[in-house]
Protein backbone atom coordinates (compact mmCIF):
# COMPACT_ATOMS: atom_id res chain seq x y z
CA UNK A 1 0.00 0.00 0.00
CA UNK A 2 1.25 3.45 -0.64
CA UNK A 3 -1.74 5.61 -1.00
CA UNK A 4 -3.73 6.11 2.09
CA UNK A 5 -5.75 9.44 3.89
CA UNK A 6 -7.92 9.94 6.33
CA UNK A 7 -11.28 12.18 5.87
CA UNK A 8 -14.94 12.63 7.12
CA UNK A 9 -17.96 12.40 5.16
CA UNK A 10 -19.50 15.63 4.06
CA UNK A 11 -22.27 14.08 1.87
CA UNK A 12 -23.50 12.92 -1.14
CA UNK A 13 -24.13 14.40 -4.41
CA UNK A 14 -24.15 14.59 -8.51
CA UNK A 15 -21.76 15.72 -10.85
CA UNK A 16 -21.48 15.48 -14.66
CA UNK A 17 -19.07 14.04 -16.85
CA UNK A 18 -17.66 14.98 -20.01
CA UNK A 19 -19.63 12.54 -21.92
CA UNK A 20 -22.74 14.14 -20.26
CA UNK A 21 -23.32 10.94 -18.15
CA UNK A 22 -24.24 11.68 -14.81
CA UNK A 23 -22.57 10.46 -12.06
CA UNK A 24 -23.72 10.11 -7.90
CA UNK A 25 -20.60 10.75 -5.80
CA UNK A 26 -19.72 11.13 -1.63
CA UNK A 27 -17.29 14.23 -1.30
CA UNK A 28 -15.01 13.20 1.26
CA UNK A 29 -12.77 16.22 3.42
CA UNK A 30 -9.67 14.47 2.87
CA UNK A 31 -6.72 15.60 5.26
CA UNK A 32 -4.45 17.15 5.62
CA UNK A 33 -3.17 14.62 7.62
CA UNK A 34 0.23 15.23 9.32
CA UNK A 35 2.67 12.60 9.83
CA UNK A 36 3.36 12.15 13.87
CA UNK A 37 5.34 9.11 13.94
CA UNK A 38 7.80 7.07 11.57
CA UNK A 39 8.16 3.69 12.28
CA UNK A 40 10.70 1.45 11.46
CA UNK A 41 11.68 -2.49 12.04
CA UNK A 42 15.14 -1.63 13.96
CA UNK A 43 12.76 0.62 16.86
CA UNK A 44 9.39 -0.96 16.48
CA UNK A 45 9.66 -4.24 14.71
CA UNK A 46 7.59 -3.17 11.29
CA UNK A 47 7.42 -0.08 8.76
CA UNK A 48 4.76 2.13 9.44
CA UNK A 49 3.92 5.70 9.18
CA UNK A 50 1.26 7.51 11.68
CA UNK A 51 -0.73 10.09 10.70
CA UNK A 52 -2.74 12.44 12.96
CA UNK A 53 -6.14 14.31 11.60
CA UNK A 54 -8.33 16.67 13.07
CA UNK A 55 -7.18 19.40 15.50
CA UNK A 56 -7.70 19.24 19.34
CA UNK A 57 -7.12 20.81 22.15
CA UNK A 58 -4.15 20.38 24.39
CA UNK A 59 -6.32 19.45 27.47
CA UNK A 60 -8.52 16.72 25.91
CA UNK A 61 -5.39 14.58 24.06
CA UNK A 62 -5.40 10.95 25.91
CA UNK A 63 -5.23 7.67 24.62
CA UNK A 64 -7.91 5.03 25.30
CA UNK A 65 -7.13 1.06 25.94
CA UNK A 66 -7.07 0.46 22.31
CA UNK A 67 -4.80 3.46 21.07
CA UNK A 68 -7.12 4.02 18.58
CA UNK A 69 -9.22 7.68 19.58
CA UNK A 70 -6.91 10.65 20.94
CA UNK A 71 -9.90 12.56 22.54
CA UNK A 72 -11.09 11.40 25.72
CA UNK A 73 -12.27 14.30 27.32
CA UNK A 74 -13.34 12.63 30.91
CA UNK A 75 -10.07 11.58 31.76
CA UNK A 76 -8.04 15.21 30.93
CA UNK A 77 -4.56 15.62 30.23
CA UNK A 78 -2.15 12.82 29.34
CA UNK A 79 1.41 13.65 29.35
CA UNK A 80 2.65 10.73 26.91
CA UNK A 81 0.29 11.74 24.57
CA UNK A 82 0.91 15.81 24.39
CA UNK A 83 4.39 14.41 24.37
CA UNK A 84 4.36 12.51 21.45
CA UNK A 85 2.79 15.48 19.63
CA UNK A 86 5.10 18.22 20.42
CA UNK A 87 8.19 15.52 19.81
CA UNK A 88 6.64 15.47 16.40
CA UNK A 89 6.08 19.17 16.34
CA UNK A 90 2.61 19.14 15.21
CA UNK A 91 -0.58 20.29 17.41
CA UNK A 92 -2.54 17.97 18.72
CA UNK A 93 -4.67 15.71 16.72
CA UNK A 94 -7.91 14.00 17.45
CA UNK A 95 -7.61 10.85 15.68
CA UNK A 96 -4.22 8.92 15.13
CA UNK A 97 -4.00 6.31 12.73
CA UNK A 98 -1.38 3.74 11.07
CA UNK A 99 -0.60 3.08 7.68
CA UNK A 100 1.76 0.53 6.52
CA UNK A 101 3.13 1.79 3.48
CA UNK A 102 5.65 0.30 0.63
CA UNK A 103 7.41 3.42 0.70
CA UNK A 104 7.67 4.37 4.76
CA UNK A 105 11.15 5.28 4.89
CA UNK A 106 10.48 8.19 2.51
CA UNK A 107 7.82 10.00 4.84
CA UNK A 108 9.27 12.63 8.02
CA UNK A 109 7.72 13.91 10.77
CA UNK A 110 5.45 16.69 10.81
CA UNK A 111 5.07 16.03 7.00
CA UNK A 112 1.56 16.49 5.77
CA UNK A 113 -0.37 14.14 3.18
CA UNK A 114 -3.01 15.83 1.13
CA UNK A 115 -5.69 14.94 -0.85
CA UNK A 116 -3.56 14.82 -3.85
CA UNK A 117 -2.47 11.78 -2.95
CA UNK A 118 -5.17 10.05 -5.06
CA UNK A 119 -5.72 10.74 -8.84
CA UNK A 120 -8.55 10.92 -11.06
CA UNK A 121 -9.41 6.51 -11.71
CA UNK A 122 -7.51 5.52 -8.73
CA UNK A 123 -9.90 2.72 -6.77
CA UNK A 124 -9.49 2.89 -2.80
CA UNK A 125 -11.16 1.21 -0.25
CA UNK A 126 -13.49 3.39 2.46
CA UNK A 127 -14.20 1.93 5.82
CA UNK A 128 -15.84 3.72 8.23
CA UNK A 129 -18.68 2.88 11.31
CA UNK A 130 -21.97 2.37 9.99
CA UNK A 131 -24.88 4.59 10.86
CA UNK A 132 -26.66 2.93 13.89
CA UNK A 133 -30.38 2.00 12.72
CA UNK A 134 -30.98 0.81 16.83
CA UNK A 135 -33.34 -2.39 17.49
CA UNK A 136 -34.65 -4.13 14.20
CA UNK A 137 -36.31 -6.85 13.62
CA UNK A 138 -34.76 -9.90 11.43
CA UNK A 139 -36.78 -8.91 8.09
CA UNK A 140 -34.82 -5.47 8.12
CA UNK A 141 -31.68 -6.99 9.99
CA UNK A 142 -31.31 -9.94 7.96
CA UNK A 143 -33.59 -9.69 4.67
CA UNK A 144 -35.72 -12.38 5.65
CA UNK A 145 -39.21 -13.24 4.59
CA UNK A 146 -42.54 -12.53 6.26
CA UNK A 147 -45.37 -15.10 6.37
CA UNK A 148 -48.99 -14.79 5.18
CA UNK A 149 -50.75 -11.18 6.01
CA UNK A 150 -54.10 -13.36 5.84
CA UNK A 151 -56.71 -13.65 8.31
CA UNK A 152 -55.72 -15.88 11.24
CA UNK A 153 -52.02 -16.30 10.43
CA UNK A 154 -50.24 -16.33 13.63
CA UNK A 155 -46.85 -15.29 11.76
CA UNK A 156 -46.18 -12.53 10.05
CA UNK A 157 -43.03 -10.46 10.68
CA UNK A 158 -41.17 -13.17 13.22
CA UNK A 159 -37.68 -14.71 12.86
CA UNK A 160 -39.55 -18.05 12.62
CA UNK A 161 -38.31 -21.20 14.19
CA UNK A 162 -35.55 -20.64 15.89
CA UNK A 163 -34.34 -24.87 16.36
CA UNK A 164 -35.67 -28.20 16.90
CA UNK A 165 -37.53 -29.27 19.98
CA UNK A 166 -35.44 -32.16 21.18
CA UNK A 167 -32.03 -32.90 19.44
CA UNK A 168 -30.15 -30.21 19.36
CA UNK A 169 -32.87 -28.51 22.34
CA UNK A 170 -31.15 -25.53 21.66
CA UNK A 171 -30.65 -22.51 19.56
CA UNK A 172 -27.27 -22.49 17.08
CA UNK A 173 -24.65 -19.39 17.97
CA UNK A 174 -25.12 -16.76 14.94
CA UNK A 175 -28.63 -17.32 15.02
CA UNK A 176 -30.05 -14.26 12.37
CA UNK A 177 -32.64 -13.01 14.84
CA UNK A 178 -33.35 -9.43 15.78
CA UNK A 179 -31.46 -7.28 17.91
CA UNK A 180 -29.28 -4.05 17.47
CA UNK A 181 -28.51 -3.24 13.73
CA UNK A 182 -25.27 -1.20 12.42
CA UNK A 183 -22.85 0.96 14.34
CA UNK A 184 -20.50 -1.38 13.15
CA UNK A 185 -16.92 -1.11 10.85
CA UNK A 186 -17.74 -1.68 6.93
CA UNK A 187 -15.30 -1.18 4.40
CA UNK A 188 -16.61 -0.51 0.58
CA UNK A 189 -14.13 -1.94 -1.77
CA UNK A 190 -13.25 -0.61 -5.35
CA UNK A 191 -14.91 3.05 -5.56
CA UNK A 192 -13.43 5.17 -7.83
CA UNK A 193 -11.81 8.35 -7.67
CA UNK A 194 -13.49 10.76 -9.88
CA UNK A 195 -12.86 13.85 -8.85
CA UNK A 196 -9.79 15.59 -6.83
CA UNK A 197 -9.71 19.58 -5.72
CA UNK A 198 -6.15 19.60 -4.10
CA UNK A 199 -6.74 23.43 -3.40
CA UNK A 200 -9.88 22.23 -1.09
CA UNK A 201 -8.53 19.06 -0.07
CA UNK A 202 -11.84 17.31 -1.46
CA UNK A 203 -12.29 14.18 -2.98
CA UNK A 204 -15.14 12.99 -4.78
CA UNK A 205 -15.65 9.13 -4.53
CA UNK A 206 -17.92 7.31 -6.85
CA UNK A 207 -20.84 5.72 -5.19
CA UNK A 208 -21.73 5.83 -1.08
CA UNK A 209 -19.79 5.44 1.80
CA UNK A 210 -20.19 4.03 4.55
CA UNK A 211 -21.03 6.68 8.05
CA UNK A 212 -23.05 9.82 8.76
CA UNK A 213 -22.09 12.98 8.31
CA UNK A 214 -19.12 14.48 9.62
CA UNK A 215 -18.11 10.59 9.99
CA UNK A 216 -14.54 9.70 9.98
CA UNK A 217 -13.68 7.95 6.91
CA UNK A 218 -10.28 6.02 6.30
CA UNK A 219 -9.44 5.90 2.40
CA UNK A 220 -6.93 2.99 1.28
CA UNK A 221 -5.77 2.44 -1.87
CA UNK A 222 -7.93 -0.70 -2.63
CA UNK A 223 -6.25 -4.05 -1.80
CA UNK A 224 -8.79 -6.18 -4.56
CA UNK A 225 -9.04 -4.40 -7.41
CA UNK A 226 -11.59 -6.00 -10.11
CA UNK A 227 -10.33 -7.70 -13.06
Amino acid sequence: MKKAILATKVGMTQIFAEDGALIPVTVLQAGPCVVTQVKTVENDGYDAVQVGYGDAKEKTVNRDKAGRKEVFHRHGVNKAGQGQFKKAGVDCKKYLREFRFENSSEYAPAQEIKADIFAVGDKVDASAISRGKGFQGAIKRHGQSRGPMMHGSKYHRHAGSNGACSSPSRVFKGKHMPGHMGAVEVTVRNLEVVRVDADKNLLLVKGAVPGAKKALITIKETTKAEA
